[in-house]
C-alpha cells in the first residue's frame, strides 16, 4: 500500500476499531457516534516567504478529538503526505493512547503539507512560526499541547514555544513538549517512545512465556522511534536481524550491529547500506515485513500491514511502534493466524508519557533527572500492560480489543461524569 492510500484509510481504520469495541462494551449509538467524530478541526492556509523572495502558500491542520479527560495532546508532523483523514485518525488514537496509560489528556494531532527536507533552515523556521501563529487560537498549556512527530523535532518545538510566548509577552514553556532541555524540555524525552516500545516488548514476552534474550527482531523504520527501539532491544539481548528506512534496509541472519548503523544514520540521515557489516544484504520494506522472525516492530507509518501482505507476515509477535501500522482487515487476518499483536495505543505510549512528565515539570518549574524519568516511564508502561492483559484474560479478548476497552471505559466515564452542557 502506498503512503497516500494508507493515509486515506487511516480514519476508517480508527473508526472501525472504535465501533468494534463499542459493541463489546454495549455503548449506545449516541455515545459511539460522538466518539467516532472529532470535536474540533482547524484548517489553515498561510503564506511563507521563501529564500528567493517568492511567497508560497502552505496548508496545515490541527485536529482535537476529545477533551473529556483534560487538555488535548498530540504531535505535529511535517510531511508531503499529510491529509485531513490521517490527522483525524492520529488525533483519535491519541485519545485512546492517553487513556490507556491513564494520563489526564485527550487526543489531538497536527500537520503541515510539506517535505521539510526541501526547505532551508530559515524557510523551515518561518513556516513553523507562521503555522504556530495560525493555530495559536486553539493551543496552550491548558488547552492543546503539540509535540514532535514525523518531520519535526526539538528545534521546531523551540520555535513554536518562542512564537507562542512572544504573542503573550512572557515565556510559556508548557505550550509544547519535546523541547530542548535548556528551555524546559525533559531529560529522556528523545528516547521515550523507543524506550516505551522496549518495556512493552519485555512485558509481552513475559506474558507469552518467551525470552526476549536471543529473540530475532526486525524493525521497519529506523528513525527516532525505531532506531532507539532497535538499540535498546539489542542491549536487552535480542538479535536485531533487519532494519529499514524509507529507501530500504539491511538484513543479516546472524544479527546486525545496531550502533554503527545508528551512527551512520545520524550522520547522513539514511542507512548507508553499502558500507557496513560483512554479510549484510539489502532488502526492501515489503520483504522486511515478511521475514521469519520472533518479533516484528513496524515503526514507520500507518497502513504498512494490509490484507494483501498480512497472510505472508511470519513474525510470531508484532509490536506496533508506529501509529496504525496494521489495518483493520489485516488485524483480523493476524488474529486468525494467532499472531500476538501489541497495539499502538499501548506499545508506543512512552512518548506521550514522558511528554506528560515534561508538561508537569514545566508547570511546576521543577525538573527530574533521566533515571527518575525512565523509572516513572517503566512504572506506567508496566502497570498499563498489566491492566490491559487482565482485561484481555477476563473478557477473552485480543490485546488490541482489551486496550480499547480500558481506554474507552475511561473516556466514556469522564463524559458521563461531566454530563452534557447545557
Amino acid at each position: 500500500m502506498t503512503t497516500a492510500a494508507a493515509a486515506e484509510s487511516a480514519f476508517a481504520t480508527a473508526q472501525t476499531q472504535l465501533r468494534t469495541v463499542a459493541q463489546i462494551l454495549g455503548l449506545d449509538a449516541g455515545m459511539t457516534s460522538a466518539l467516532a467524530q472529532t470535536k474540533r478541526e482547524l484548517t489553515v492556509h498561510f503564506p511563507v516567504r521563501m529564500d528567493d523572495g517568492s511567497t508560497r502558500i502552505f496548508t496545515g491542520y490541527r485536529v482535537q478529538h476529545n477533551d473529556a479527560r483534560g487538555p488535548v495532546k498530540g504531535g505535529l508532523r511535517y510531511s508531503a503526505q499529510v491529509t485531513p483523514d490521517e490527522v483525524r485518525a492520529l488525533a483519535m488514537w491519541m485519545t485512546w493512547k492517553c487513556a490507556v496509560v491513564n494520563l489526564p489528556y485527550g487526543g489531538a494531532k497536527g500537520g503541515v503539507v510539506v517535505d521539510p527536507r526541501t526547505l532551508s533552515r530559515g524557510e523551515l523556521e518561518r513556516l513553523t512560526r507562521r503555522y504556530t501563529t495560525e493555530i495559536a487560537c486553539i493551543i496552550g498549556p491548558e488547552r492543546d499541547i503539540p509535540a514532535p512527530d514525523l518531520g519535526t523535532d526539538a528545534r521546531v518545538m523551540a520555535w513554536m514555544m518562542d512564537t507562542f510566548s512572544m504573542h503573550h509577552g512572557f515565556s510559556i514553556p508548557g505550550v509544547v513538549t519535546g523541547k530542548p532541555v535548556d528551555i524546559g524540555g525533559s531529560q529522556g524525552r528523545v528516547e521515550a517512545t523507543g524506550r516505551g516500545v522496549l518495556y512493552a516488548t519485555q512485558e509481552a514476552c513475559r506474558a507469552r512465556a518467551r525470552a526476549l534474550e536471543g529473540a530475532t527482531v526486525a524493525v521497519q523504520g529506523f528513525g527516532n522511534v525505531g532506531g532507539v527501539a532497535a538499540r535498546l532491544l539489542a542491549q536487552a539481548g535480542a538479535t536485531v536481524v533487519a532494519v529499514s528506512d524509507s529507501r530500504g534496509g539491511l538484513h543479516c541472519d546472524a544479527g546486525l550491529d545496531v550502533e554503527p548503523l545508528l551512527a551512520t544514520r545520524q550522520a547522513g540521515g539514511l542507512l548507508d547500506r553499502g558500507k557496513v557489516g560483512a554479510g549484510y544484504r539489502e532488502i526492501d520494506n515489503a520483504e522486511l515485513l515478511e521475514l521469519d522472525v520472533d518479533i516484528l516492530v513496524p515503526a514507520a507509518l500507518e497502513g504498512q500491514i494490509t490484507e494483501r501482505n498480512a497472510p505472508r507476515v511470519r513474525a510470531r509477535m508484532v509490536v506496533e511502534a508506529a501509529n496504525g501500522p496494521v489495518t483493520a482487515a489485516a488485524d483480523a487476518i493476524l488474529a486468525a493466524r494467532d499472531v500476538y499483536v501489541v497495539p499502538d495505543i499501548l506499545a508506543n505510549a512512552g512518548g506521550v508519557v514522558v511528554s506528560y512528565f515534561e508538561w508537569v515539570q514545566d508547570m511546576q518549574s521543577f525538573f527530574w533527572d533521566e533515571p527518575e524519568v525512565n523509572r516513572r516511564l517503566q512504572q506506567i508502561m508496566v502497570r498499563a500492560f498489566a491492566e490491559v492483559s487482565a482485561v484481555a484474560a477476563t473478557r477473552r479478548l485480543r490485546l488490541r480489543e482489551a486496550a480499547y476497552v480500558v481506554a474507552l471505559n475511561r473516556v466514556v466515564e469522564a463524559i458521563r461524569l461531566r454530563g452534557l452542557y447545557p
